[in-house]
């Protein structure tokens, strides 16, 4: 029997707004993914570089916490940035359990690097939206992250 090229149906997902945003974030990953792979850099590596960029001394819990990322995933990938000499760990001097992450010069060069790639990517994907719908669709994503308003009676 001959294959069929007709598209499968996806009945109700269709309809539902999680589907759709896993396809969007699938196709937004994979790009990238092709813009940063030559340079071994993941979507969660760059997440990590850009807040220890702007925290410098973060906590690898206020860390794991501000990339939404389990701590006992953070642990590894610290590991692995501070072998490549990207990001360096120092004792806290009041906090024997904390260590405080700090960029290193290489870390930040990178980072320039990544960011440079980044904002052809954001360009690359937002192609389909005008200024006002990218702000709009920022803003529409943000209400998943809101805390639920309690339902009155």
């Amino acid at each position: 029997m001959p294959a069929t090229r007709k598209i499968p149906s996806i009945g109700v997902l269709s309809n539902h707004v999680g589907f759709h945003l896993r396809l969007a974030q699938l196709a937004v990953f994979e790009n990238i993914g092709r813009a940063l792979k030559d340079i071994d850099v993941t979507p969660a590596i760059f997440s990590v570089l850009e807040v220890l960029h702007e925290n410098d001394g973060i906590t690898q819990s206020k860390l794991a916490a501000a990339v939404h990322l389990e701590r006992s995933s953070v642990v590894p990938l610290l590991d692995k940035l501070a072998k490549r000499g990207l990001v360096e760990r120092r004792a806290s001097t009041t906090d024997r359990r904390h260590n405080h992450l700090h960029l290193t010069d290489a870390g930040r060069e990178l980072l320039a690097e990544v960011l440079r790639r980044a904002a052809e990517h954001e360009k690359e994907v937002c192609k389909p939206f005008t200024i006002a719908e990218k702000k709009l669709l920022l803003e529409l994503l943000g209400r998943f992250r809101q805390p639920k308003k309690a339902e009155t009676a």
